[in-house]
């Protein structure tokens, strides 16, 4: 599939493709007239980067992480990098921060929104 189909199907944008084949988050291969073609996988890789980043890990962390997120656990280094452990921790305990925020504003939404629906259908009774 070429970029801009790509694009319109993860919603990102061909720059922000351009930059993650750049950064080697993924791959692309080239036609004869030089335009690059992904492999329908790239289409769920690409989702995964996003939510990673969305999620607030940066993509050198991206890059050395990616290829263990569904590969066999052989593929792990055997002895990692401390510095890298360390960072992806810190990153997983941020995460977890955010996720516990999102739970806490998520039920708070849920609260008003009950709220809000028995005071308009005792409102219209």
């Amino acid at each position: 599939m070429k970029i801009g189909e790509l694009a319109r199907s993860t919603g990102v944008s061909v720059r922000a493709l351009r930059y993650y084949e750049q950064e080697g988050l993924i791959r692309s291969a080239r036609s004869g007239n030089g335009y690059r073609d992904f492999a329908p996988e790239a289409v769920d890789a690409v989702q995964q980067i996003r939510a990673l980043i969305d999620s607030g890990l940066p993509t050198r962390i991206i890059r050395e992480v990616l290829p263990y997120l569904e590969g066999p656990e052989s593929l792990l280094p055997r002895k990692p990098c401390t510095y890298m452990l360390d960072e992806v921790a810190r990153h997983r305990d941020q995460l977890e921060r955010r996720v516990t925020c999102l739970t806490r504003n998520r039920d708070a939404l849920d609260a008003y929104l009950r709220a809000a629906r028995t005071a308009a259908t005792a409102h219209d009774a």
